[in-house]
């Protein structure tokens, strides 16, 4: 007989990654792992934990430290899953918990002392645009659609028809925060589930109102609250996940009722974690059914994380929506693209130069300055007065699909101290981004801007820059400050004001 271990010897292997992708969501954390093999995605282990992060936010959206230790113990359990898979190949997004939780620096900071990958906190309409890139990536349904996604505290929406949401949105309410709401003794009454009901209609009004600008022809609804009403309104088959209609949800509400309380909702197919938030669920689901006059929602197994996996499968898609964010922006508020360009072109002629010096030579530093440079001036739109301010609000109060929310809290910083007085004291606290690296980067925004301040000809002169710790000299050609005596000034006033960065500015 053949020697067992011998028979694969011969057999020629592919080239495979593992990439790993890690939901941080309100009710539970969902870690799955997969690996890329011929541009195919195959799952390898999937990891969920009940963690109820949402029930530790309290009336003022601090997150209580009960539901700081469950999680980072949680997070502490996975580091043996994720052995193996290289720093760069696994992401880890967390949603509307973190989002809303006041000290959710605190949570990141202790996360990060046992837990060495960054966690991203995502805007409800990234979350909502990686659900739909997660479905649709893994649907062989064409024509348009309708996600639904009910998490534990947000619900998010998108309609698309390819393989990019054409709408997203996201609404504060959950199968948790409506839980602890509605029906927080654990009773089920008739006036817990009609209130319920109510209030979920009046929080769906803006989104739908917005939805029903759209057609689709199917209604796919993901995630934990949606497979447990499939499975619960078809019993008997416990290994697929059947549509459901109005009218199932109407008799499950029914039911839910009669049992009258969480403890006692012993029906077939629906697990004991999830019975606390069932009823909770299920009136938002209703809610939604009636506020879009759905007729019947098909049930995906794929949501946020395989939406992150796809994306992670191509590294350029992330960067790709990023520059069809910038596109958008561009385009709304009619920035003037070249002189951005001339911007982006001096930026990252003085970065090239000080990267090694100042740190700053992973990608993510070069994205935030090219992303600055460009986006700078949105604000112009609104008012050449202050426009570092009006810039600044935009970029951080607009849906920016591709970024998550510390590098939109770091751009936007960026942009309203791209000009004039700097404040430091008003940096955000980043957990990407330390406070020494914010300043560099936004040293060489300045200097790019600066260099272009007569936008109407590009600073064509060669600048040589070179770096001591936080000493930055600039050294120009013969005679170009000489034949320049504003530029000098405008100079001489910047190294003023970059002493409040701590940075010391030569001119040579």
């Amino acid at each position: 007989m053949q020697n067992l271990y011998q028979i694969f010897d011969n057999t020629e292997q592919r080239t495979t990654e593992t990439i790993a992708a890690l939901d941080i969501g309100s009710n539970s954390f969902h870690l799955v792992i997969a690996r890329v093999v011929a541009d195919a995605v195959q799952v390898v282990n999937r990891v969920k934990h009940k963690v109820r992060l949402a029930d530790g936010l309290d009336e003022k959206s601090c997150l209580s430290d009960e539901a700081m230790d469950r999680g980072i113990a949680t997070l502490e359990s996975m580091m043996e899953s994720l052995s193996g898979v290289t720093p760069d190949a696994i992401r880890v997004v967390a949603t509307h918990t973190l989002r809303r939780a006041k000290n959710a620096n605190t949570f990141l900071r202790r996360a990060r002392k046992v837990f060495p990958f960054p966690i991203e906190i995502i805007s409800g309409a990234e979350e909502a645009r990686l659900i739909y890139v997660g479905i649709a990536s893994n649907t062989n349904n064409e024509g348009s659609r309708l996600i639904i996604d009910i998490g534990g505290g947000s619900t998010e929406f998108a309609v698309g028809k390819s393989s990019a949401p054409q709408l997203c949105k996201s609404v504060q309410m959950g199968c948790v925060s409506y839980q602890k709401r509605f029906f927080a003794d654990g009773k089920i009454t008739r006036s817990a589930v009609e209130k319920a009901i109510t209030a979920a209609e009046q929080d769906l009004e803006l989104a739908c109102a917005n939805l029903r600008e759209f057609n689709w022809q199917y209604s796919v609804a993901s995630s934990g609250t949606a497979k447990a009403i499939a499975l619960v309104a078809q019993p008997n088959d416990s290994e697929q996940f059947h549509p459901f209609n109005q009218h199932d949800l109407q008799l499950l509400v029914a039911r839910c009722i009669e049992k009258g309380s969480a403890d006692a909702l012993d029906f077939q197919g629906l697990t004991e974690d999830r019975k606390p938030v069932f009823a909770a669920g299920l009136c938002i689901m209703l809610a939604i059914f009636q506020s879009l006059k759905l007729k019947e929602v098909e049930i995906s197994q794929f949501a946020l994380r395989e939406g992150v996996l796809r994306e992670l499968q191509g590294q350029q898609t992330s960067q790709n929506v990023r520059v069809r964010t910038a596109q958008s922006l561009a385009t709304r508020y009619d920035v003037d693209t070249q002189y951005a360009h001339k911007v982006l072109k001096t930026s990252m002629s003085i970065y090239n130069q000080v990267k090694k010096g100042w740190q700053l030579e992973e990608a993510k530093f070069r994205f935030m300055i090219g992303w600055t440079s460009l986006l700078h001036e949105i604000g112009l739109q609104v008012n050449s007065r202050g426009i570092q301010k009006h810039s600044s609000y935009i970029l951080s109060n607009s849906d920016l699909p591709g970024f998550n929310q510390d590098q939109q809290r770091v751009m936007s910083a960026m942009v309203r101290f791209h000009r004039k007085k700097i404040v430091k004291e008003d940096f955000p606290v980043s957990i990407e981004y330390t406070e020494t690296c914010i300043a560099r980067m936004l040293t060489i925004l300045r200097l790019g801007i600066l260099l272009n301040v007569n936008r109407q000809v590009a600073f064509q002169s060669a600048i040589e820059c070179s770096t001591q710790d936080d000493m930055l000299t600039l050294c120009f050609s013969d005679k170009v400050l000489e034949n320049n005596r504003l530029l000098q000034a405008d100079l001489n006033k910047e190294t003023k004001y970059l002493k409040t960065l701590g940075i010391t500015l030569l001119i040579e």
